[in-house]
């Protein structure tokens, strides 16, 4: 029995559609951040829902970790499940951590007011620390936003995927379609709670600056260990539900239609922003909408679509192959950019703009770069070492 388990089991086919789709959400994030150094995360930002595409790639997860692993648990043991999914992952988790350490001290400005502060012993031991996974205190914060990674802030959601992936090992894979359905009500409750502002739990107070959104998640203060957890629980779980329920939806251009609202569920504006913002409620409202139905829709259309003999298959592909090296590196050049932002606000517009555009370029070339060069061969090598591959 421990020879079997103990053998890597062959992928099965991959849906192309969501590749693609959870490519698409990682250019919007990467436009969202670049956006980001000019208007701030507030409602002038031009990608205004940008940050839900965490919440779109928990959905995503969620529907991929079910369907590629719910019915192997008879030749495949827990442990043999976290090898899998730390090969799947951690490689790029220490490349993003790396590449934020290199360019740690590139990135010193007012915002990041820490930066020149720090000496680089101890960038070398919050390197290491990250290394696992483990969120860093934010009293051990050395670059001023009290981020759980801060050499790589989008690292944080990775650290919720990890839980995830556990509590799906642990737990909830043993559950029936019911008992499932019951757990994401339930969620689906916590999710509304957070959207619309109520303080059940005493904890909110902390972050009125984005009461009526879901913004946040990347701290280890307890108002922010509630709204990770919260931003976690439903997408992750309904993603398993819909995919152990089956009801797929297939479209024609599955993938232009599906990319097409994604587009306008994260460009969309904020809402209920009157001169004293006595509407905001309909902000919470709108993003409550997005991640209980329109996520959910989304993944449903793209799983149940094709792209085969399309043009569209080698996009998807492509898309699918940089999506999750783009999103766990993209960020140490944002923080550079802002750096650069705040000691050039004289610049001209055009330079600005130029300056974005290439960083933008950049990003899409360092992750594709990562994928072909580190990532797939990583992958492959801990394959081998970590199990008996199937011939």
């Amino acid at each position: 029995m421990k020879e079997r388990n103990n053998i890597y089991l062959a992928s099965k086919p991959r849906y192309e559609i969501l590749d693609g789709l959870r490519g698409v959400g990682a250019m919007l994030v990467v436009a969202y951040h670049l956006f980001e150094t000019y208007y701030g995360g507030g409602s002038r930002q031009p990608i205004n829902h940008g940050y839900l595409a965490v919440d779109f790639f928990f959905v995503l997860s969620g529907f991929v970790v079910g369907y590629a692993y719910d019915d192997r648990w008879n030749r495949m043991s827990t442990w043999n499940f976290f090898k899998r999914r730390l090969i799947r992952l951690h490689p790029m988790v220490l490349l993003g951590t790396l590449f934020g350490a290199m360019l740690f001290y590139f990135s010193g400005c007012a915002e990041f007011s820490l930066v020149d502060q720090t000496p680089w012993y101890v960038v070398v031991l919050v390197m290491l620390w990250c290394f696992t996974m483990l969120p860093l205190p934010h009293t051990m914060d050395i670059r001023g936003w009290a981020e759980t990674n801060p050499l790589n802030g989008p690292a944080w959601s990775l650290q919720w995927e990890y839980l995830a992936n556990i509590l799906y090992a642990l737990i909830f894979r043993r559950l029936s379609k019911r008992a499932l359905g019951v757990c994401v009500a339930l969620f689906a409750a916590l999710t509304l709670m957070l959207c619309l502002n109520i303080d059940l739990f005493g904890l909110l107070k902390a972050r009125d600056w984005a009461s009526y959104t879901v913004v946040g998640g990347w701290s280890t203060t307890p108002d922010q260990l509630l709204v990770g957890i919260t931003r976690l629980l439903y997408p992750f779980f309904g993603g398993l539900l819909l995919s152990r329920v089956g009801k797929l939806i297939k479209v024609r251009g599955g993938f232009w239609w599906c990319s097409l609202m994604l587009i306008v569920l994260l460009g969309m504006p904020w809402m209920g922003l009157g001169t004293q913002g006595e509407a905001r409620w309909t902000n919470g409202l709108y993003e409550a909408l997005c991640i209980l139905v329109g996520f959910p829709l989304i993944v449903a259309m793209g799983a149940g679509s094709s792209t085969k003999g399309s043009r569209t298959e080698a996009i998807n592909r492509f898309l699918g192959e940089i999506s999750y090296p783009l999103y766990i590196t993209h960020f140490p050049l944002i923080y550079m950019q802002k750096a650069w932002a705040e000691g050039h606000k004289d610049m001209p517009l055009g330079t600005h703009i130029l300056v974005a555009v290439s960083i933008f370029v950049l990003a899409v070339f360092i992750a594709y770069a990562a994928y072909r060069l580190y990532d797939l061969p990583v992958r492959e090598w801990l394959k081998k070492k970590l199990f008996r591959v199937k011939e």
